[in-house]
């Protein structure tokens, strides 16, 4: 038996309950494409982000994804850069389900049949990772963004890993934290089993496809998902190679031994948010 599937034999749900779960999930998605498009056009951003993390805590649920919180998650109404190491395209929801925040993603999600859509309405930011000078266009947007106040949530890993490495941060994306005013906080994501090691089908990295991640996911009777908000980085007088640094060292610790095994993640050109 591969690493890969051990979790989920371990601890693996029946075949009919695999079934039920992703007909869940479909319908949980369909329902977050009505909101979209007959509700959210009528009411406030306040409502809006209410929803979508009401919408989110359901989409972990049809999952069997259990979230536990430590630490306190930034004021929503302060301008804030929040910053995460990247497992799965579970970590969305997960953040979502706690905190209101606006992410970073690549174009391409953008021209996804229906999801894409879904994620536009979420008020998702894209990027085109291919062109370097799209980068100062998207930090005056993400600074736009935070001076409404909002929160901003970017991975600069730029992918995911199977959570047993951190690797190196880009530091472009940091730059709308020197912006006046703003703070940059960090996060921790991890997926534990129950014996405490990573559980590597919860991530969505090497070759796995998406479909082949939901369906470990599903094989699974319960998916335990933490999430540690590791306070602030002061960014005065640093520049942004420094608050990336500074950034992951915190990220490590609060990782622990994780962070330093040696594992590969996906290829730069795995999305960085899937819907």
């Amino acid at each position: 038996m591969t690493r890969v599937t051990q979790a989920a034999a371990a601890a693996g749900t029946s075949g009919p309950v695999r079934v039920y779960r992703f007909t869940r999930l479909i319908a949980h998605v369909v329902l977050g494409l009505l909101i979209s498009a007959f509700v959210f056009p009528w009411v406030g951003k306040k409502r809006q982000l209410r929803i979508i993390r009401w919408w989110s805590k359901g989409m972990l649920a049809t999952m069997a994804v259990k979230v536990t919180v430590h630490g306190r998650h930034p004021p929503a109404s302060h301008p804030t850069l929040l910053v995460s190491n990247h497992v799965s395209w579970l970590d969305v929801w997960v953040i979502l389900s706690v905190h209101p925040v606006r992410f970073v993603a690549k174009s391409d999600i953008a021209a996804w049949p229906l999801a894409g859509w879904l994620v536009k309405q979420a008020g998702t930011i894209f990027i085109e990772r291919a062109r370097r000078s799209d980068t100062a266009r998207i930090n005056q947007r993400i600074a736009d963004v935070m001076a409404r106040p909002e929160a901003v949530a970017v991975f600069p890993e730029g992918t995911t890993t199977d959570g047993t490495q951190l690797r190196a941060f880009h530091a472009s994306l940091f730059q709308p934290a020197l912006s006046p005013g703003a703070r940059l906080a960090a996060a921790a994501i991890r997926y534990p089993l129950r014996d405490g090691s990573p559980n590597v089908d919860a991530s969505y990295a090497g070759d796995r496809s998406l479909l082949q991640s939901i369906r470990l996911i599903l094989a699974q009777r319960v998916v335990r998902a933490e999430l540690h908000f590791l306070g602030y980085v002061d960014p005065a007088g640093k520049t942004r190679r420094e608050l990336a640094d500074e950034s992951r060292a915190i990220i490590a610790r609060g990782l622990g031994p994780w962070a330093h095994r040696s594992q590969h993640g996906t290829a730069a050109g795995r999305p960085a948010v899937t819907p």
